[in-house]
């Protein structure tokens, strides 16, 4: 319970600190027009209260994230807090506050847009492609999980509950986004807010022994240790609750709408915070319930005893009738409301990519129709060895998205390490990951480990022989104003 409390004590603190010295690290204008005012157009650029904004862009970033990677992280037993309150707010934190930012600063632009001002062309060409595809995965992911659970509780077939998740996105992908999405997904986010504090109530005032952070809980307690070693697996398996590269493409949806550059911190800040939170709650109650670590994973390797049903279970257990009414939103309702979301940033960075107009309907229309076709032909194909890579593909991400933040302080002439030092973290993570998972290569520990270390020398070593150069031609002319 010590460990629980504190870790929750050191995010908030990190959010109040950190959050504080990232956000001047930044350097906002709070006098600088932003792109809802500058550009408003009442579909995608609409100026809101900071507060909605705040709870749409929890809601739009958390999905299940936070709740089912919490729960497969917790496998790993107490070790997992330390993940996701460091990188929450070292590494996390930084990522979401200048992915929401960066877009601020560039007319309200998607985040390949961004990347490609400072990593260059390249960068900005594999970006487009790389989030769309992201996007259209978590979309139709997003669709098919939620209809096959609501068939389990309903009995509708599938198709036909696919069919008007799918009529939904549509509408939600194209209207203007304060005309549906800004009305109901605040309650929403209060909802799944309410459902993880409700659990930490439950645990901390009632009979439960959360385990502790010292002696043996700090190994790695996986069921299967030497296949699922904690470096790197770990840093995949818990990704929204400490770093998510998915993030990045949620962070322009709230960027357009923003009045002020001081809200970053409480949107994009906090709201990756408010998900640690979340993260931290469900991994100490995964770890709690069942009786332990142990008994956890051996309830897990149980047929049909999967996240979604660790939930329920949960839920139903220590919030009684409410509980079970708030997981059937946080299995369904969360995933959809990603989902949409989704498809609307992946018409946005489309259209930002050509240059295409999106305040006419039919311009809108022009790119969402193509859009979901391609999504529904995805639902009627099993794709599950593909969405393997998918937790692989968002730190990749995560870590393209925070190399790029590296850079932008470096344009700005001003200190990057806080910033480059986790992007080079993340390097090791994804290429190390890469090399050792079973969906990749499957080389041994030995090799795998070398050349992500080896990869992340490199990588660093380019970062700051670019650096070097970029600041070349500003102290030549120093040493002439001398």
């Amino acid at each position: 319970m010590i460990t629980f409390i504190l870790c929750i004590a050191a995010l908030i603190l990190g959010y109040v600190i950190y959050g504080k010295f990232v956000e001047k690290k930044f350097g906002v204008d709070p006098n600088q027009e932003t792109p809802a005012i500058a550009k408003e157009d009442g579909v995608d650029f609409v100026p809101m209260n900071w507060k909605k904004i705040f709870l749409i862009q929890f809601l739009n970033i958390a999905g299940l994230g936070p709740i089912f990677g919490a729960i497969a992280g917790a496998l790993w037993g107490p070790i997992a807090f330390i993940w996701i309150v460091v990188g929450c707010i070292f590494a996390g934190g930084v990522h979401d506050y200048f992915s929401g930012m960066l877009s601020v600063r560039h007319g309200g632009a998607s985040i390949p847009e961004v990347v490609g001002k400072y990593l260059g062309t390249g960068f900005k060409k594999f970006m487009r492609v790389f989030s769309v595809i992201l996007l259209v995965l978590v979309g139709v992911v997003f669709i098919k999980g939620p209809a096959a659970i609501l068939t389990g509780l309903t009995g509708v077939n599938i198709s036909i509950l696919i069919g008007g998740i799918f009529l939904y996105y549509l509408l939600a992908t194209m209207i203007p986004i304060d005309k549906l999405i800004g009305k109901i997904y605040p309650i929403f986010g209060i909802s799944l807010l309410v459902m993880a504090f409700g659990i930490a109530g439950a645990l901390i005032l009632g009979d439960h022994s959360i385990p502790e952070l010292t002696g043996s809980n700090f190994a790695n307690m996986h069921a299967n240790p030497s296949k699922f070693v904690v470096f790197p697996m770990l840093f995949i398996t818990i990704a929204c609750g400490a770093i998510s590269g998915f993030h990045a493409t949620q962070s322009p949806l709230m960027a357009r709408c923003m009045t002020n550059e001081k809200q970053g911190r409480k949107i994009f800040y906090g709201t990756m915070i408010s998900e640690g939170i979340v993260a931290m709650i469900w991994a100490a109650a995964a770890m709690t319930f069942f009786g332990g670590v142990r008994e956890l994973g051996e309830t897990m390797g149980q047929t049909g005893h999967n996240a979604a049903w660790v939930v329920n279970e949960i839920c139903g257990s220590l919030l009684g009738k409410i509980g079970g009414v708030l997981a059937i939103f946080g299995v369904v309702a969360a995933p959809i409301t990603s989902g949409d979301t989704a498809f609307r940033s992946a018409r946005l960075t489309i259209a930002d990519s050509f240059g295409y107009s999106q305040k006419k309907l039919i311009q809108r229309l022009a790119i969402t129709l193509p859009l979901f076709a391609i999504g529904f032909l995805l639902t009627q194909v099993n794709f599950a060895i593909i969405w393997r890579y998918f937790g692989w593909a968002n730190q990749t991400l995560a870590t393209i998205v925070l190399w790029t933040a590296a850079m932008y302080m470096v344009t700005k002439g001003r200190s990057h390490w806080f910033a480059t030092i986790p992007a080079s973290f993340m390097t090791a993570v994804v290429t190390t990951y890469i090399l050792i998972a079973p969906e990749g290569f499957h080389l041994s520990q030995t090799i795998a480990y070398t050349a992500g270390i080896l990869t992340t020398i490199a990588t660093l070593s380019i970062f700051l022989y670019v650096v070097k150069q970029k600041n070349k031609p500003v102290l030549k002319e120093a040493k002439v104003n001398v």
